[in-house]
């Protein structure tokens, strides 16, 4: 098996991708993070010391979709057309569900984006509530799907 980012003498490279078709392509990620009923309380009354939980969960989502390549090393610079994030509340657990959808028009796909969106909000929400409980688990961070390229399309 050939993984392509080695070269002939197994040195780490990042991928020439400039032969690639520029295609559009659309990936989503999601996570969960589990917390205590008092942490999640706090989330809900917006009553958290550090601020607003979710908005700058989604705001820290967005960045490290933007940074993705910044933190992953054979991940490409990318020019995105779009991200979207959306928190949904997981009363029965507590806790939240956290998707994010990354999309460009280019020659590499954006599945590593998501999932980086992905974490970093998670990790914001445990960075914000911390105090409260440190034993918030976070689990789950997938790919849901991922539509372009020459590897086709993808749906968990």
């Amino acid at each position: 098996m050939n993984l392509t980012h080695l070269d002939e003498k197994d040195r780490p490279k990042m991928v020439d991708v400039s032969d690639k078709n520029e295609t559009t392509r659309e990936a989503v990620a999601s996570g969960i993070i589990e917390m205590s009923q008092e942490a999640y309380d706090a989330v809900i009354n917006e009553s958290a010391k550090k601020g607003p939980v979710i908005q700058t969960a989604v705001i820290a989502a967005i960045m490290g979709v933007k940074k993705t390549s910044d933190l992953i090393p054979m991940c490409h610079p990318l020019n995105l057309s779009g991200i979207n994030c959306d928190i949904e509340e997981l009363d029965t657990l507590p806790g939240f569900k956290l998707s994010v959808k990354a999309k460009l028009k280019g020659q590499t796909g954006v599945e590593m984006e998501a999932l980086t969106g992905v974490s970093v909000g998670l990790l914001t929400i445990y960075d914000m509530l911390k105090a409260i409980d440190k034993g918030m688990v976070i689990k789950n961070v997938q790919l849901e799907k991922k539509s372009g390229g020459k590897s086709g399309d993808f749906k968990r």
